[in-house]
């Protein structure tokens, strides 16, 4: 079973820059794809970057493309959120979750092994 612990999140202006860490414990991590979503109050959760197992393959929410970049470090067992040129519709709660395989997918019923999430508030 993967336990998941993200941090990272905080208060920043619009157009800075954060980085989310992920920090999985149990040796199963490299065997899986892993995900960020988000929730911002009164949404639903959505989907925001997935990178597979390998981190060759990632996939981009469109309103994040080109500001956001995922990426994981298997030795150390953590995903990464880089998080630049923030706009204030970015606040929300950030959440990584454990894909069902190998591959990166997108939608969040599929993924297991919620973290508690971290929030991420951007002021404009």
């Amino acid at each position: 079973q993967v336990q998941l612990v993200e941090s990272g999140g905080g208060l920043v202006q619009a157009g800075g820059s954060l980085r989310l860490s992920c920090a999985a414990s149990g040796r199963t991590f490299s065997n899986y794809a892993m995900g960020w979503f988000r929730q911002a109050p009164g949404k639903e959760r959505e989907f925001v970057a997935a990178i597979s197992w390998s981190g060759g393959s990632t996939r981009y929410a469109d309103s994040v493309k080109g500001r956001f970049t995922i990426s994981r470090d298997n030795a150390k067992n953590t995903v990464y959120l880089q998080m630049n040129s923030l706009k204030s519709e970015d606040t929300a709660v950030y959440y990584c979750a454990k894909a069902p395989s190998i591959v990166a997918v997108t939608t969040p019923a599929l993924f297991g092994s919620w973290g508690p999430g971290t929030q991420v508030t951007v002021s404009s």
